[in-house]
Parts: C-alpha cells; sequence; structure tokens
C-alpha cells in the first residue's frame, strides 16, 4: 500500500514540474528566435528601407496634391477632404508594405536556404512553438516599428495638406487609423512569414505574396457585377487596409474593423496550414 501510495503522488509532482517547465521555456525560445530575426542584413536594411519609403513617399505625395489641387477632380478633391487620413496614410504605407511582405518571408526562408532551420530544430525539437515564438517577435517588431513611422507620417502629411483637407489627430477615427497602419503591416509581416513558412523558397515566397498583395486585387476588379466586388471586398490585404482610413470607405462592403477581421482570419488560417506543413514535412 505504501509503494501505491508513493507511486500515485509522485506522478502528479512530475506533471506538475513539466508544466512548469513550460513557461519558462518561452522567453528563451523568444530571445533566441530576437536574436536570429536581429542577426539578418536584410532586417536591418529593411527596416532603413521602410523608414524612407513611408516618411518620404508620405511627404512627396501630400506635397503633389497641394501642388496639383486645382487640376484635380471635384471627385478627387471630396475623396480627399473627406478622409485626408487615408489619403495621407496610404502613400507611404501602400510602397511600405512591399519591404514588410519581403521582410515577413525572409524571417524563415533564410533559414531554409541557408540550412539554419536544422540547427533551430535541433534546439528547438517543438516546432509550433519555433514558428509561434518567431511570429511573435516579428509581429511585435514591425507593429512597434509601424507606429513609429505612422504618427510622424501623419503629423507630417497633415502639415502639408492643411490648406486644402484640414485634419487633426484628435478627429474622429484619426487615432484608429493611424493605429490601425501599424496593425495592418504587423498583420501583413505575419501573413507573408505564413506565406513563406508554407513555401519554403524565398524568391517562390517572395514572388507569391507580392502577386497576392499587388496583382490579384486589380486583377479581381476585372470581374463584372457583384461577385467582383466580393472578391476584391474580401481579398485579405485589400480588406486589412480599411482599418488605416478614418471613416468609412464609400461602396466598401467591409467597415474597418470588419475588413481587419477579414485580413486576420486569412492569416490564422495559413499560419495553421505552416504548422501543419512543418509538422508533417522533413525539414
Amino acid at each position: 500500500m505504501g509503494a501505491v501510495v508513493t507511486t500515485t503522488s509522485a506522478a502528479p509532482a512530475g506533471s506538475a514540474a513539466a508544466a512548469d517547465r513550460r513557461p519558462r521555456d518561452v522567453l528563451p525560445l523568444l530571445r533566441s528566435e530576437s536574436t536570429k530575426l536581429l542577426s539578418l542584413r536584410s532586417t536591418r536594411w529593411s527596416a532603413l528601407l521602410l523608414v524612407a519609403v513611408v516618411l518620404a513617399f508620405t511627404v512627396l505625395s501630400a506635397a503633389v496634391t497641394v501642388a496639383q489641387w486645382d487640376k484635380l477632380d471635384a471627385s478627387q478633391r471630396r475623396q480627399i477632404v473627406a478622409d485626408p487620413t487615408a489619403t495621407i496614410l496610404a502613400s507611404g504605407f501602400q510602397l511600405g508594405q512591399v519591404v514588410i511582405c519581403v521582410l515577413g518571408a525572409l524571417a524563415i526562408t533564410a533559414e531554409y536556404s541557408t540550412g539554419t532551420i536544422r540547427s533551430s530544430l535541433l534546439a528547438v525539437p517543438r516546432r509550433v512553438p519555433m514558428l509561434a515564438a518567431k511570429g511573435t517577435v516579428l509581429a511585435v517588431g514591425v507593429l512597434g516599428l509601424g507606429l513609429v513611422l505612422a504618427f510622424p507620417a501623419f503629423f507630417v502629411g497633415a502639415a502639408i495638406l492643411h490648406s486644402k483637407a484640414p485634419v487633426g489627430i484628435g478627429d474622429p477615427g484619426v487615432l484608429r487609423a493611424v493605429f490601425g497602419a501599424g496593425l495592418y503591416l504587423a498583420v501583413l509581416a505575419l501573413f507573408s512569414l505564413a506565406v513563406g513558412a508554407i513555401v519554403r523558397h524565398t524568391a517562390g515566397a517572395i514572388t507569391a505574396i507580392i502577386g497576392f498583395v499587388l496583382v490579384l486585387a486589380p486583377l479581381t476588379q476585372l470581374v463584372p457585377g457583384r461577385v467582383g466586388d466580393r472578391v476584391h471586398a474580401y481579398l485579405p490585404t485589400e480588406a486589412g487596409r480599411l482599418v488605416a482610413a478614418a471613416h468609412h470607405v464609400p461602396d466598401a462592403l467591409l467597415g474597418p474593423w470588419q475588413g481587419f477581421a477579414v485580413f486576420c482570419a486569412w492569416t490564422a488560417a495559413l499560419l495553421v496550414l505552416a504548422g501543419v506543413l512543418l509538422l508533417r514535412r522533413d525539414v
């Protein structure tokens, strides 16, 4: 009886100790993924390029808009006046998203191309936690960088557009839109990471992501009728970027948070697929 009691009481203790170790494993895993991401030269160059592209094209677009104001159609002027925030954020971040697509894909395809994925999985045999840690580090980093860029870009663009379409950070929907620009980039990074994990080849992953983001959306607009409108509205990046508009986009089928939820659903589905493939494939 004594032996039975000892055995049954030791088992839960061992399980509890194992459970206690799991949370403590998270921080070293996050630190490891942070080190790997920051050690990539592509990460540093991507960050610098993102800063340059977003700020430069925001200033350029706002300045050109003011200079060409009298030559714009009345409908274009009404659109800008109705939502200056969307105009300010769209130009720089639309080009900046290409940089994020490349960064997100490289965050994992670089390990496949160099073969370091083997050592990563030897150090962390549980593959899904490794992918989750990589995604967490990437998303947090891009969100921080996106917010650091979104606020200066908005204030600079608003100052340039002030004479034609005044807007302030306290206006309805503006603060949410500026935060939304950073959120959009963070989820786009995860979307690109998932595609990179699925494809596993840098060139193929970047081609697929860029094609999906920049090529597929214009093609769906060629589909006639409500079918084309719905397909276009529910594309991940088309839906996701609605969160960076201060007001409901005219004729849009989704609101800002609805569109962002659609984008998150697409991204979550791709991440689940990436996790399943990571478990089933050989390295």
